[in-house]
């Protein structure tokens, strides 16, 4: 059993909710009222990951200038700061599991469950 499904294209389909999730899950948790940090990291980091997923060179692009690996570099970069922002930032709590999991999630993603490029077209061709 492969474990590496999230191709190219499943991530690209992947970007935009969790971009909008970034912003809108602080306020909805209400992060920030232990340390106003909490709330603006996650915004502004997925008011980031909006603006690289419109650039980047994937199926859901729209101005396809980033290279696909670049942005899983990214996507790797803000897994590391989100697992270590509660420490450097004294987080606690619920700010802190927030951190920690979205970290954890990220770095799953993109190491883990990350097909390399172009695996996906050697699935379906190894299907068809």
């Amino acid at each position: 059993m492969n474990f590496r499904f999230v191709t190219k294209t499943v991530h690209a389909f992947l970007d935009y909710p969790v971009a909008v999730s970034l912003i809108a899950t602080p306020f909805i948790l209400g992060l920030g009222r232990g340390n106003p940090w909490a709330l603006y990291l996650s915004v502004a980091t997925g008011i980031a990951a909006f603006a690289l997923t419109l650039l980047t060179d994937h199926k859901t692009g729209v101005i396809r200038i980033v290279p696909y690996r670049m942005h899983v570099a990214v996507d790797r970069l803000v897994g590391a700061v989100f697992i270590a922002a509660p420490l450097v930032l004294g987080f606690h709590g619920l700010e802190a599991a927030y951190y920690w999991l979205n970290g954890a999630a990220v770095l799953l993603v993109t190491f883990v469950l990350n097909a390399p490029e172009g695996e996906g077209r050697m699935l379906a061709s190894a299907k068809a």
